[in-house]
């Protein structure tokens, strides 16, 4: 079966890490785990230490990170997010508090409508709509 993973690539070059995303993230969700995890030895071509290509599940969903040993003109985009349908009120807000710190609040934790939901911009310029799960 054919399966859709978001890739994430990080600019070391821009004080960009993977592995601290991927450590953060694991620590915001958790049921999150490692599923691989690559990294660059003595001999690179990225410096030793960064990742070539790591995997983690969270919150059900694959992610897949790298870190760039190329200097790109582009850079993550909030005009892609990762939707979290979270399971209660307070792990929303838990979730929201955790990722917004030192971030960007696009749309803060509110009921638009259709129920709560915010949208967030961490700090290594990934962005989060959270809402709770439909019953």
């Amino acid at each position: 079966m054919n399966q859709a993973v978001p890739f994430i690539t990080f600019q070391p070059s821009r004080g960009q890490s993977a592995a601290e995303a991927m450590e953060t993230y694991l620590e915001v969700f958790a049921d999150g785990r490692v599923i691989l995890d690559n990294r660059y030895g003595p001999d690179g071509p990225g410096a030793e230490g960064t990742v070539i290509m790591s995997e983690i599940e969270i919150a059900g969903q694959r992610l897949r990170f790298s870190d760039s040993f190329v200097a790109h003109e582009w850079d993550i985009t909030p005009g892609v997010s990762l939707m979290v349908d979270c399971e209660s009120a307070a792990e929303l807000e838990r979730i929201f508090t955790a990722l917004s710190a030192d971030g960007t609040v696009f749309m803060p934790l509110d009921d638009y409508g259709f129920g709560p939901f915010g949208w967030v911009g961490d700090w290594f310029g990934l962005t989060w709509q959270l809402g709770l799960a439909q019953a």
